[in-house]
């Protein structure tokens, strides 16, 4: 199938994919498969204009009603997910069962959000007052930017967006810019959904298409109170500042660098498979891949051959073709950043397993996974490298092992394999990993819709997805009626007149 036949198929025409000033490259060969138009700063008003009168209009929408657009939206990526699934995988890289899998995530989280949009619970609160009640209330919080990464290029903004539209928010959405097909076909879901709806009022959801400025136009207006912005670390030292200093509120989902722990007690052949997914699955490019493996020195020896045998038998190619289970790198400057990853883990003392350049699709940033023994947690191993390195170190006791787990500037995902009640529920506890999410025999990689998304320290404490999440969309209010005929004080404060 052709580049433009997948398109076309995912709801794009051609004038969309032609003629732009953004050229789009496939990571599967490194071949132009569009050029798309971008948006302009001088419209960035305009933008906020339309999403501010949307507010307007859909936050008095019934938070039900607003939930019967993200059922069609769920509707509509169902009937769409195999070209929306292909589209995925030529323009991040994805092999095909990932690429259909980031799509079952949005329509995942429209099944839940939809129920959400009759369960936008607020507290009834026992009042010190006699003739009082005191409750909270939730309420629609304004327009929500969503500036996403390529690694997920749309899952990650159904997380946000199916949330913010039953919350009573409208959306912009800035994707990455290596990312804008998969945005754009996206998008062509959600206005059949729209259609379909009726009555929702223009500028809903918007897209944006741009580089820095244009996000920096989103981070810095006063005009969109919620930002929510996925990257790397470097990012959200710039995002997090700029919106504190207008008071703004951002959820920031940031680098992982994520451990598992090997306990001696561990079921080593299950932990050997989740270890291989995790590490290698998306080419190690998802912020929860597997990057630290901490095992009982017990085991060490006999685990890395288990895994050396693995990683050999790994096929690396066309993420399209049938068998394939890695595929490429975004581009040729992520697999030269790998590869100074592993120089430099070598000069701290590492020893290297794989990790070489593979000629599999010319034009493709094609590697071997490596696996990377290590002395200890040097500086190369503290830093996250956006590819699939797994460095390798081993511990004595339990609490070396938790002080190794905790013991990087990340927060977001970190697990055991272990059949040790007392380790698993250690590890579990507030003496224990120190991460967002805490998995017990099952990597770190791969979280369902259903539990709260994100991380801690460096990872940016953003939470996003299933829970409670929802609360970081709306505003609290708290509310306090006086139903008596009485107009008495909180603490017994005394104020006649």
């Amino acid at each position: 199938m052709s580049h433009s036949h997948t398109l076309t198929d995912a709801g794009l025409s051609q004038s969309q994919i032609t003629g732009g000033n953004l050229a789009v490259h496939s990571p599967i060969d490194g071949a132009e498969i569009a050029r798309v138009t971008q948006s302009s700063l001088g419209a960035m008003p305009q933008v906020f204009d339309r999403a501010e009168a949307a507010f307007k209009a859909w936050r008095q929408v019934p938070a039900p009603r607003r939930g019967e657009l993200v059922r069609l939206l769920g509707e509509e990526l169902r009937a769409g997910k195999d070209a929306l699934g292909a589209v995925v995988t030529l323009e991040a890289g994805k092999i095909t069962s990932e690429g259909l899998g980031e799509v079952q995530e949005m329509i995942d989280i429209c099944d839940f959000a939809v129920g959400l949009s009759r369960q936008l619970y607020g507290l009834t609160i026992a009042s010190e007052r006699p003739g009082h009640r005191m409750m909270e209330t939730w309420h629609p919080l304004g327009p929500t930017a969503v500036i996403t990464a390529f690694n997920f290029p749309v899952a990650v903004w159904s997380w946000n967006t199916a949330l913010a539209l039953v919350c009573g928010n409208p959306v912009i959405w800035k994707p990455s810019e290596k990312s804008p097909l998969t945005a754009m076909a996206s998008m062509a879901a959600l206005a059949r959904a729209l259609d379909r709806f009726g009555d929702a009022p223009d500028g809903l959801v918007q897209l944006v298409i741009g580089g820095a400025d244009i996000g920096d136009a989103l981070v810095s207006s006063p005009r969109v109170p919620l930002v929510s912005a996925t990257g790397s670390t470097r990012m959200g030292r710039i995002v997090a500042p700029k919106v504190a200093e207008r008071f703004g509120r951002s959820i920031l989902e940031l680098g992982g660098n994520n451990a598992m722990i090997v306990a001696p007690t561990a079921d080593l052949d299950m932990a050997v498979r989740a270890i291989v997914f995790s590490a290698v699955g998306t080419a190690g490019q998802r912020c929860t891949s597997l990057r630290r493996l901490i095992v009982h020195e017990s085991l060490r020896d006999g685990l890395v051959e288990k895994l050396k045998a693995a990683y050999a038998s790994l096929p690396v190619g066309d993420p399209r073709k049938s068998g394939t289970l890695v595929g490429p790198l975004i581009d040729t400057a992520a697999r030269d950043r790998m590869q100074a990853a592993l120089e430099q883990a070598k000069s701290e003392g590492g020893t290297v397993h794989g990790g070489a350049p593979v000629a599999a699709v010319e034009g493709g940033a094609y590697v071997s996974p490596a696996v990377v023994e290590m002395p200890a947690q040097t500086a190369i191993v503290q830093a996250e490298t956006f590819a699939p390195i797994l460095y390798v170190m081993s511990y004595d006791t339990f609490d070396e092992a938790i002080a190794l787990q905790n013991g990087v500037p990340q927060g977001l995902s970190a697990c055991i394999f272990t059949r040790d009640l007392r380790e698993a529920e250690t590890f579990l506890s507030a003496t224990g990993a120190d991460c967002g999410i805490s998995n017990v025999n099952i990597g770190p990689s791969g979280a369902e819709i259903g539990g709260a998304f994100g991380g801690e320290k460096e990872t940016g404490g953003g939470r996003e997805s299933g829970s409670d999440a929802w609360k970081g969309y709306m505003r609290r209010a708290t509310n306090t009626i006086n139903y008596s005929d009485e107009l008495p004080l909180a603490q017994g404060v005394k104020f006649d007149i």
